[in-house]
């Protein structure tokens, strides 16, 4: 075979394996319709489809199997505006990409082992060939064994749950959704000083089966939302840029979180602040009482409590990609991470956040519980088979997978800081300050491979003397470890300043894989922390 004849032939299978996959994916709406409807009980069309997998891998011999169905979607739509290279004209550039993918995914336990495999052809013909080529896979690893898979028992379940929204975002015209992004974009850009404007729209959306030999049939679709705005403004004479974002909160809902967020309403702030932050002054560095808002507290929640509680990491079986956690298993349920006031929760289930669902993908109904009780390390995040390994009988419902072709592991739930008494108030805390900083935001951070030495930067910091909050500062960030910032939290704002931030792209494990997760928290005090004068 020459070289023409081997492209040839490549190009043909790849034509044929683009061309099943396509014809696939156009079968998604048929079993994946109506998300909106009332019924709670999954489609029989899928149903029939995981029975397929699971008396393959009985036939096989498997002592457990599970079947997971997914589609899922993403679309990001927005402007850019900045000048052409060396004009004053203004580009105005929009951009949509809008991304599906559609197939399934079959693990099997067999002589103790995992085995996993997957396809984007879903039919019943192609779930009994990748059920068998995921026994293969366990009879392989079942060579290099350790030790058997244990699964933490679970009740099985026959559902079909959907998040909460009105109106589905995917069913907006995007003139719509490009308009509203344009003119607040344009509000932003008015004055010459600002000089690029951004904003985006944000739209996921999962739709899942998952089916077990131990009996359960779950269907879940979630909506996630998550829209943003941002101004750089530049001094080119002093060589200066500085940033200001429009932190909204990223959520579990639909279009009418959009309206909510007030876009075009803020862009006229969001420029006065850039502006403003062009122009303050440098912090001047030591020693200072920190009061940390929730759009800027959730990323050093995620950082330095959300990833240190993975058991995975904790146990060194996660590494490669942001590290192990100084909380190792001797710490479990007596380590002091920090003061009375901390009291930190994992949630999948709480309102809006974006790890919620009712299941996870062990089929685990999904639950509130403590991470860290008054200040001490109470629970790490879990899942089936991981519960046996710190002596616990359940899972505690973390597993995801962010595509039916991706392997479940342990992934984060939404992690949150408790309030602190309905009677305390932001100014409360800042009344309290006599030399600190009040930070908005997040910025640029870093956290050494035990998340235990941390720097977190901001989008926008105002000085606080002598109770006040004074004008805006630049340059700022503070540095500290784990246990020391936790130990120093003082002072937490009641329920009623209670909000969720997060992130609908945290990373995890290699091959890389995608988690959305909220993290909500009250403004909180922090005294005598360590901040830097930065570049």
């Amino acid at each position: 075979m020459d070289a023409r004849d081997l492209n040839r032939h490549f190009t043909r299978r790849s034509f044929l394996a683009t061309a099943a996959a396509s014809a696939s994916l156009s079968g998604a709406s048929n079993l994946f319709g109506n998300p909106g409807g009332t019924s709670t009980k999954p489609d029989p069309a899928l149903e029939r489809l995981g029975a397929v997998a699971l008396a393959e891998a009985k036939k096989q011999g498997a002592s457990y199997a599970d079947l997971r169905i997914g589609r899922f979607r993403i679309q990001f739509s927005g402007y850019r505006l900045s000048p052409q290279r060396g004009s004053n004209i203004t580009d105005e550039v929009p951009f949509v990409t809008d991304r599906n993918n559609y197939g399934f995914g079959v693990r099997v336990i067999l002589n103790g082992q995992w085995g996993f495999a997957a396809s984007p052809l879903v039919t019943p013909e192609e779930i009994a060939r990748i059920t068998r080529e995921a026994v293969m896979v366990a009879k392989a690893n079942s060579a290099a064994q350790r030790q058997p898979v244990q699964l933490a028992p679970t009740k099985a379940y026959v559902d079909r749950w959907t998040s909460a929204f009105d109106k589905d975002p995917f069913s907006v015209p995007m003139d719509e959704k490009l308009e509203l992004i344009h003119s607040a974009a344009l509000s932003i850009k008015k004055d010459p000083k600002v000089f690029s404007a951004f904003g985006a729209l944000g739209f996921q959306s999962e739709d899942k089966y998952f089916a077990s030999s131990e009996g359960s049939s779950i269907q879940q679709y979630v909506v996630r939302v998550y829209p943003l705005l941002s101004a750089v403004a530049v001094d080119f004479q002093k060589g200066l840029s500085r940033t200001r974002n429009y932190s909204v909160e990223p959520q579990l809902a639909g279009w009418e979180a959009i309206p909510k967020a007030n876009l075009g309403e803020n862009a006229p702030r969001i420029r006065a602040e850039v502006l403003e932050h062009l122009a303050a002054p440098p912090v001047s560095p030591g020693k200072k009482d920190l009061v940390l808002l929730p759009s800027h507290l959730f990323l050093t929640i995620h950082e330095s409590i959300g990833h240190s509680t993975e058991l995975d990491r904790a146990l060194g079986f996660e590494a490669n990609f942001a590290g192990t956690s100084f909380l190792t298993t001797e710490k479990l349920g007596k380590f002091s991470f920090g003061s009375e006031l901390v009291n930190v929760f994992g949630d999948r289930t709480n309102d809006r956040g974006l790890a919620t669902v009712k299941y996870d993908d062990d089929g685990v109904l999904t639950t509130k519980f403590p991470i860290i009780e008054k200040g001490v390390f109470k629970h790490y995040q879990t899942i089936r088979d991981q519960a046996h390994l710190i002596g616990e009988t359940e899972s505690r419902g973390c597993c995801y997978a962010d595509s039916w072709s991706s392997v479940p592991f342990q992934r984060m739930p939404n992690v949150w800081l408790a309030p602190g008494p309905s009677t305390v108030t932001p100014d409360d805390l800042i009344s309290g300050v006599d030399d600190g900083i009040l930070i908005e935001g997040n910025g640029s951070f870093s956290i050494d491979q035990q998340r235990y030495n941390f720097q977190f930067g901001g989008d926008a910091f105002w000085e606080i003397k002598g109770g006040k909050k004074r004008g805006m500062l630049s340059r700022v960030a503070y540095q500290a470890k784990t246990t020391d910032f936790w130990h120093a939290c003082d002072g937490i704002a009641g329920p009623s300043y209670w909000q969720q931030f997060g992130a609908p792209n945290d990373g995890k494990g290699e091959p890389e894989q995608i988690n959305a997760v909220s993290h909500g928290c009250s403004p909180s005090r922090f005294r005598q922390i360590n901040v830097l004068l930065t570049d």
